[in-house]
């Protein structure tokens, strides 16, 4: 496979950056100014150079997981525009190329003991240089955010253009797969950015409280804030599910789920999501056709005008099926996590 290598010297990519997060604040960001057009070339292949070290790493994931889970859900993706942009406004001192999340893979596991078991797999070496490590899991977010984030600088077996480029190794259980893909889609449903801790304080109380039940369930620290008490929890829960009719919203979206048998395989998927009609649109490229799959990434990011309600991500999976499990969000199916919220409210009050 021919992969694309950064172009561009680290000041113009850090410029294009600043560009970008400048438009973003504006409400600009889709503008086409010639800086714009500028920026967006540069930041375009500086997010394109990250699929290397992407593939690679996704690849060695994928053989672990898959030794302790043979049900494991791999995937990998390239940041959106908009969230690139969305990160550079929020974190003002952070610049493009320091950015550690362009290129992300990510396994679902299905439970606790293979999570820390894949963790594990990933303390000796890999060739690579580990940056960081985040364990969310022990140490929620305060959203009730959980998962295990490792942050690895790619180093090619003969020196190369790719090398220092970072990726983020998100590890997840699929209860916490759940709770955070349902997190996405809610905020689409309710147009907040609930994800970044952003909107109606009431949902994002909601997915706290969720998220800590969940972390009862697995025996593992809950967020700070929280009631210990199980009976006070799920009460607060039930009051909130009450009041927002989490539920009947939830059921109502989720009936829209598109199929998927129309699709070929690919290597990747630009994925579309229309939050205005409830509509998923998919297209598929092989893996010969990287280089097509990110212009038309970045055509289609360009062309969606601001406050669209519209979303695009490029992603690679194994399979079709998989595609839908590892991002329900784009396809508006929360029904996993609707049917652990009915269980929660039908429980006995202890």
């Amino acid at each position: 496979m021919e992969y694309v290598t950064p172009k561009y010297p680290v000041q113009e990519v850090n410029r294009a950056g600043r560009l970008t997060a400048a438009a973003e604040q504006s409400g600009n960001a889709l503008s086409a100014s010639d800086d714009l057009t500028w920026a967006f070339a540069v930041l375009s292949n500086w997010r394109a150079a990250h699929h290397r070290p992407l593939n690679t790493f996704y690849m060695t994931l994928k053989a672990r997981a898959n030794k302790i889970d043979r049900h494991a859900i791999p995937s990998q993706r390239i940041k959106r525009l908009e969230s690139i942009a969305a990160k550079l406004t929020r974190e003002s001192s952070m610049k493009l190329s320091q950015m550690q999340d362009i290129g992300g893979c990510r396994v679902v596991v299905r439970d606790l003991e293979a999570l820390r078991a894949l963790e594990q797999e990933y303390s000796g070496g890999t060739g690579h240089t580990k940056k960081s490590s985040k364990d969310y899991i022990s140490t929620p977010k305060p959203s009730g955010y959980r998962g295990i984030h490792l942050i690895y600088a790619f180093k090619g077996r003969d020196a190369s253009e790719h090398d220092g480029l970072k990726v983020e190794i998100q590890l997840r259980t699929k209860l916490q797969h759940i709770w955070a893909t349902a997190v996405e889609a809610a905020g689409t449903f309710t147009n907040q950015a609930l994800k970044s801790s952003q909107g109606s304080a009431d949902w994002r109380r909601f997915f706290a409280l969720v998220s800590s039940w969940f972390a009862h369930i697995e025996g593992t620290p809950q967020a700070p804030g929280l009631p210990i008490d199980l009976s006070e929890l799920r009460q607060e829960i039930v009051d909130l599910a009450s009041t927002l009719h989490v539920v009947g919203v939830l059921n109502a979206y989720s009936s829209t789920l598109q199929g998927l048998a129309h699709l070929r395989r690919g290597k990747y998927y630009l994925m579309q999501l229309d939050a205005a009609t409830l509509e998923t649109s998919v297209r598929v490229f092989s893996a010969a056709q990287t280089e097509q799959a990110n212009a038309a990434y970045i055509d289609l990011e360009r062309s969606l005008p601001p406050a669209s309600g519209k979303q695009v991500v490029l992603v690679s999976v194994e399979s079709l099926q998989a595609l839908r499990q590892a991002y329900p969000n784009y396809f508006l199916d929360t029904a996993e996590f609707v049917q652990r919220i009915e269980e929660i409210l039908a429980a006995e009050p202890s």
